[in-house]
């Protein structure tokens, strides 16, 4: 049986891929109750997923896994509803788009690579990202004014809200969509996406690492474990005495 192209793209970037976690991990673990530092991630990834939702045809990317409304929602949340006034794309993000560009000039089936990763990212890792982000939080969200349908999404949480659809579906329909979609291509085209599927990960620890107010935040939270400490040290001198 011949190997699926969504199995060969995920074996391909193992490796690269256990990077990024790594890195997302370091850079916001310490960051997940901090508005500004996950309103900047939303920032950075925001114009990638726009890009191709409106270059990717809709038989690849159905309408469904569409994402830009959601972040513009979330965007607004954060960050205010003029947040676009001001707004100019980061170094990172001009690469990026740069470089989606070109690969849609030159060949724009390898932007399955990247509809792959980054979706099934959103639809994996970033669920996870979002729970912590939910225990950790500091909202105190008004349960009297809340809507208790299952249709409801907390504000700020509409980019990896999916009201009434499983998640776990939603992953095994985009490993369909691609595979059918990419079984008839020849072997070179396989392999282009194969390879490019690496670039994805490169481009996207490029956005992670110029998220904004980690450092700061990381330095904060050093700042209360000191405290912590220094005050423990205190008590049991005191008590020694």
């Amino acid at each position: 049986m011949t190997e699926s192209i969504t199995k060969r793209m995920r074996d391909h970037t193992r490796a690269i891929h256990k990077v990024s976690d790594d890195l997302v991990n370091a850079k916001l673990a310490f960051a997940l109750n901090n508005n500004y530092v996950w309103a900047d991630g939303l920032l950075v990834f925001y114009e990638v997923f726009k890009f191709l939702e409106e270059n990717v045809p809709a038989s690849v990317l159905t309408l469904q896994y569409h994402r830009t409304q959601q972040f513009e929602e979330d965007l607004k949340f954060y960050k205010g509803c003029d947040w676009e006034k001001t707004y100019k794309p980061r170094e990172s993000v001009i690469k990026y788009l740069k470089h989606l560009n070109q690969v849609k000039e030159t060949n724009a089936l390898l932007l399955i690579a990247y509809v792959y990763h980054l979706y099934m990212g959103l639809l994996s890792g970033g669920q996870i990202l979002a729970k912590k982000r939910q225990i950790t939080s500091k909202f105190s969200w008004n349960k009297e004014q809340r809507d208790e349908t299952e249709e409801y999404i907390e504000p700020g949480t509409a980019l990896t809200s999916y009201p009434n659809q499983s998640i776990v579906q939603l992953k095994n329909n985009m490993r369909s969509i691609i595979d059918n979609y990419v079984k008839d291509f020849n072997e070179e085209i396989k392999q282009q996406l194969v390879v490019e599927s690496q670039k994805v990960f490169e481009l996207n620890n490029e956005l992670i690492r110029s998220v904004e107010g980690v450092t700061k935040q990381n330095l904060k939270l050093l700042g209360y474990i000191l405290l912590i400490i220094l005050t423990f040290y205190m008590f049991m001198k005191m008590w020694s005495m």
